[in-house]
Parts: structure tokens; sequence; C-alpha cells
């Protein structure tokens, strides 16, 4: 919630637009999540890859299938996450760059060229600041999920049905 607006301050350093970063910080979770479940489950956590009610043939494929959707899980929240501070930040610091460009040009049209930008700069600032604050409220929301599969297995099946 800290680290996605702190870029927004000019000259400053967004930890969450980088790939590596936020890879590391959703492959720690998902490696916490999975030894959640192990420690309050033992092997029946591999029950998770099986739901219940399959046909023996369909088995192996949906077992393979579960187990790289689970994978992905941790490979798809780092992503998400760097995706949209990445675009978001960089975004704002172009148009910045631009407005900052349109207010030296000293012409006719100086309310047109200095203003226009400058209103679109701010509202994508404020714009910018809301998918900061979504994202965080988005990867936390989605560990809470993860992590409830993990701890809870197939008991939420009715829900999803």
């Amino acid at each position: 919630l800290f680290r996605n607006p702190q870029g927004m301050i000019p000259f400053s350093f967004t930890v969450t637009s980088h790939f590596l970063i936020t890879l590391a910080l959703s492959f720690s979770i998902f490696i916490g999540i999975t030894i959640v479940g192990f420690q309050r489950h033992g092997l029946h956590f591999f029950s998770f890859l099986l739901p219940a009610g399959v046909p023996l043939p369909l088995a192996p494929f949906l077992v393979l299938l579960e187990l790289i959707s689970y994978c992905f899980r941790a490979l798809s929240l780092g992503i998400r996450l760097f995706a949209n501070m990445m675009a978001g930040h960089s975004l704002v610091k172009i148009l910045r760059g631009f407005s900052w460009t349109m207010l030296f040009l000293n012409n006719i049209f100086y309310f047109i060229g200095d203003l226009g930008p400058l209103f679109i700069v701010l509202a994508l600032t404020g714009l910018e600041l809301g998918v900061a604050i979504s994202q965080a409220h988005v990867f936390t929301i989605s560990i809470c999920i993860y992590l409830n599969d993990a701890t809870n297995l197939h008991q939420n099946e009715s829900f999803h049905n």
C-alpha cells in the first residue's frame, strides 16, 4: 500500500514496478501458503489437486492441470502488480515530461497549450493513485483467497457450483 504510490513522488523509485521484485514477493508468498497448507493438512494437501467426484480416467489430466494452475497463481500475482504499476507510472511520467515541455512553448495559444496538458496530467495522476491503491487491495485479497483455499481445501465447494 505504501510502496505503490511512492512512485508518484517526483524523482522517486517504485519498487513494485520491477518484475523481479514483484515475482520474488509473489513466489515467497506462494511458498509460504504452500507450507501453511502442508502444516495444516499434511500429505492430504495434495487432495487440493483433485476435486471429489472426478472420474478415474480424467484424474491424471486434471491433476496436471490443477498443478499448473496452482503454480501459475504466483506468476500471475507478480505479473499483474508489475504490469499495472509499470504502465501507470510510465504513462504519468511521460505525460509530465510532455506538459513540462509545453510550459516553455510561449506562443499565442499559451492557455490552451499549457493548461490542457496540465489538467490531463492532474487527472491521470489521480487515476494512477487510485490504481496504485487498488492494486495493493487486489494483491492482498488474492493472497487471502489463496490462503483460504490452502487452509480449507474443498470445504467451500457448494459455493462454486
